[in-house]
């Protein structure tokens, strides 16, 4: 998500590749009742090569554009957790653990259909998250989330091919299912994706993107020991996009990071993104 998010494509097969980056931290610390106060640091790297192949239909559905995509990905992850236990005597034991994994992650079936009508392009979407990715319930590091989740939501995109002014906003909500593995299901999540942009030529575009992410209900199940444990983050950065004529078809390329803000009990940091849709 994120700029022209709602914009009209062209029909026929696409291939979107994106290559993701993710480096963040967290820390905290709580009060146990037997066995003092611990502390706990989490850090952690990913990098993911996402690859979306992606349908536009020729006909229209309910008056719009539709569209189908299925989203994967093969990457690394890197993670190390340091914890400091503090017993109510003052005895302190410490410890750490790390570690890595390079595999596949889950699939993101989607399915769209866009509405334009001179400057104003709205869209509605759902999506589906399907464990297929590697997961291991005793390793540190795991690509696949190990439960179901769905997606619905919608979106907007505001462009003036006069003023060269672009701003497009996608809301949605998140239901999980329960992991099978650990008996812990997170609670449902909204989030909200926007990109503001000015283009500077016929094929440029430069301007801001940013997301919020807040948890509606907690987690729960027989796994959540930490209680309901909602989360929420922020984030907020600069992008630059370049459409281009490639084999007969219109290509576009995107650049944009994050800086993320605000969050609680969920690491935080900064994430970077290289978009390039290919036609096909």
């Amino acid at each position: 998500a994120g700029s022209l998010n709602a914009a009209p494509a062209d029909p026929g097969w696409s291939l979107p590749l994106i290559y993701y980056h993710w480096s963040a931290d967290a820390g905290g610390s709580a009060e146990l009742a037997t066995a003092g106060r611990v502390t706990l640091r989490l850090d952690v790297t990913a990098d993911v090569l996402i690859f979306a192949p992606t349908y536009v239909f020729t006909k229209p559905v309910w008056g719009g554009q539709a569209s189908l995509s299925v989203a994967g990905g093969y990457g690394r992850a890197d993670a190390t957790v340091d914890a400091t236990l503090t017993a109510p005597g003052g005895d302190v034991v410490t410890g750490s653990e790390s570690g890595s994994l390079t595999a596949f992650a889950d699939l993101y079936p989607t399915f769209t259909v866009k509405w334009n009508k001179g400057v104003h392009n709205s869209m509605v979407y759902t999506a589906l998250g399907v464990p297929v990715g590697s997961y291991e319930v005793e390793r540190l590091v795991n690509l696949g989330l190990n439960h179901w989740s769905a997606d619905i939501g919608g979106g907007y995109t505001y462009l003036n091919p006069e003023t060269g002014r672009e701003f497009s906003a996608t809301a949605g909500i998140t239901y999980n299912f329960e992991n099978p593995d650990t008996n812990y299901q997170n609670g449902l999540n909204a989030h909200l994706d926007w990109g503001l942009s000015q283009f500077v030529s016929e094929q440029t575009h430069v301007g801001l993107v940013g997301y919020f992410y807040y948890q509606l209900t907690g987690d729960s199940g027989s796994g959540a020991v930490l209680g309901d444990f909602k989360s929420r983050v922020n984030g907020i950065g600069p992008q630059v996009g370049h459409l281009f004529e490639m084999g007969g078809g219109q290509a576009y390329f995107n650049a944009k990071g994050y800086w993320e803000f605000g969050s609680k009990n969920r690491p935080a940091g900064w994430n970077g993104w290289l978009t390039l849709v290919i036609p096909l």
